[in-house]
């Protein structure tokens, strides 16, 4: 199968020779081309600030893989034990590079900052391409502040659980001090990504340095000082303490927090508009930045598992985090078990910093097309800075308030911020899905970009689905029997919840105002005039920028 590779205006060329005088296509089959040639003239390019280093720092730091692995183990060493941390961690890491590769071939063919919903709009069958694409971007959207939130929420309880450490006596833990420290987080990482605009690259630079050099700051002394577990209880020990009947069960909810740790791949996805040769290079970051994170994250979970010690003491650590106690337990110092917590608050804190730019990235393109209620507002892009602030701002303004229900509860709170792994899943399989299906009836109509799976596209999709079925599937069931209030698993009521909200929006206001960034082609079916009216209408934007530069 050869693939056709066109420049974007090659493709929109090529689109408007195939259409006849009214401006419609005379063949169905460049019906694809059409609407790839669609999403593609939305590209209003704003500042480009990243290469391929910055780009691959950029990808590596957000996920944050190894961090999130040492923080959130505990949740694998109740269902499933080791064997689920190690051996469930191979398998998470292949499924996470599978779905990376699916999702890099989506984002050559179509590198703009809307990433899923944009991808969802150009596969799934054109009657239904729109409405899927609000419900893709509705997700993402609610997923992009769900997973900032809770990033930023881990950095701040991680500092409450240092102050927990080095003064058991004389401090109180309370929910709203967690809240204040979240909040204080959340402005940083906001005054970052604006005024800090023009370093944002040097930044990422920076902050992958720091996450190679922590791993091993963490590593060695894990290594020397810890006591050392043995080899069976490493690799061929198995817990079920989640109260389960079954053992597979038990081992596929573990399997969760290595999946957890993968998450978030799409993230660079949303920054291609700020990319050189974005069609090349945000693919590449995506798949390089999953092999070294699945390096990193392998060696610091067998770290773990050596250096463990006694692990209902860290299971039951009064800091809430075990591998602060594990910290502690290796060094005996509290200035080691600073030092080391800190290195993963600052590579967390350098992860929420990402994320936010991320998802304000993913709201301001929503906006563009008319996702989003007060569409001209939030997809104003700012002459200063050549970003979208008030994008931003309306990102860390949502974050901030989702702060005010942790004071009340923080099961609330943490409900609200369960859509992230099960939401980023569902916007991962649903263009895999539309993609496979066109790959295996229509594969010549593809017009893949420069970076395509080839003839690996079929199985290498079809892992990503069942793997994506697995984690969706797993993600909504508690984690632990009896089920109470505070362990019950919210995530499938709060993404039913946030289905239905993306239903009654599309009736209120989506089937009515929503110019998705193939509507023109879709609806009104004049590809050439739309290809053409969008030119002009670049053309006097770019003309505007010179104006006011």
């Amino acid at each position: 199968m050869s693939a056709v590779k066109l420049t974007p205006e090659q493709l929109k060329q090529r689109v408007i020779s195939h259409t006849g005088e009214d401006g419609r296509l005379k063949n169905a089959l460049f019906d694809l081309d059409a609407r790839t040639a669609a999403i593609l003239s939305r590209r209003h390019q704003i500042s480009k600030h990243f290469g391929f280093t910055s780009m691959l720092s950029f990808s590596t730091t957000v996920l944050v893989s190894w961090q999130a692995f040492a923080v959130t183990f505990q949740g694998g060493l109740i269902n499933g034990g080791p064997s689920t941390l190690v051996y469930g961690l191979i398998f998470s890491f292949f499924g996470s590079l599978a779905t990376a590769a699916s999702l890099a071939e989506m984002a050559s063919m179509s590198p703009t900052s809307g990433g899923q919903y944009h991808w969802v709009a150009l596969l799934a069958p054109r009657r239904y391409s729109i409405l899927f694409s609000w419900f893709a971007g509705w997700i993402t959207a609610f997923t992009r502040i769900a997973v900032t939130a809770s990033v930023a929420f881990l950095a701040a309880t991680m500092i409450q659980g240092l102050i927990i450490l080095n003064y058991p006596d004389t401090y109180e833990p309370q929910q709203w001090h967690g809240t204040l420290m979240y909040w204080a987080v959340t402005l940083v990482i906001v005054f970052i990504n604006i005024f800090g605009i023009r370093i944002f690259p040097h930044l990422e630079t920076l902050a992958l340095i720091l996450h190679v050099i922590f791993f091993f700051c963490i590593l060695v002394p894990l290594v020397h000082l810890a006591p050392r577990s043995s080899a069976d209880f490493v690799f061929r020990s198995f817990e079920n303490n989640g109260g389960w009947h079954s053992d597979g069960v038990s081992w596929c909810i573990g399997l969760l927090t290595s999946t957890y740790s993968f998450s978030g791949v799409d993230g660079v996805s949303h920054m291609t508009e700020e990319v050189d040769n974005a069609a090349v290079v945000v693919p590449r970051t995506m798949i390089w930045s999953i092999v070294v994170s699945g390096i990193l994250c392998f060696g610091i979970s067998l770290a773990i598992l050596f250096s463990i010690g006694d692990v209902e003491a860290a299971l039951n650590s009064p800091t809430t985090f075990p591998i602060i106690e594990i910290f502690f337990n290796a060094t005996k110092s509290y200035a080691a078990t600073n030092a080391m917590v800190s290195a993963l608050i600052v590579s967390i804190f350098f992860s929420a910093l990402g994320l936010l730019a991320s998802g304000s990235r993913l709201i301001w393109a929503f906006a563009r097309d008319d996702g989003l209620p007060f569409p001209r507002y939030f997809s104003h892009v700012d002459n200063r800075f050549g970003i979208p602030v008030r994008a931003i701002l309306w990102s860390a303004a949502i974050i901030m308030a989702l702060g005010l229900i942790n004071i009340a509860s923080t099961t609330a709170f943490n409900a609200l911020i369960s859509l992230a792994l099960l939401g980023q899943y569902t916007t991962y399989v649903l263009p895999t899905i539309f993609i496979l299906v066109r790959r295996v009836f229509l594969a010549k109509n593809i017009p893949f970009g420069p970076w395509e799976l080839g003839r690996w596209g079929v199985p290498v999709n079809l892992f990503t689905i069942a793997f994506s079925f697995i984690t969706i599937g797993f993600n909504v069931l508690p984690p632990y029997f009896p089920v109470t209030a505070t362990n019950m698993n919210y995530a499938g009521v709060v993404f039913g919840a946030a289905l239905i909200i993306c239903g009654i929006l599309w009736l209120l206001m989506g089937q009515k105002h929503y110019a998705g960034p193939i509507r023109e082609v879709m609806e009104n079916g004049n590809v050439r005039s739309a290809l053409l009216d969008r030119e002009v209408e670049l053309e006097h934007i770019d003309r505007t920028k010179q104006n006011i530069a």
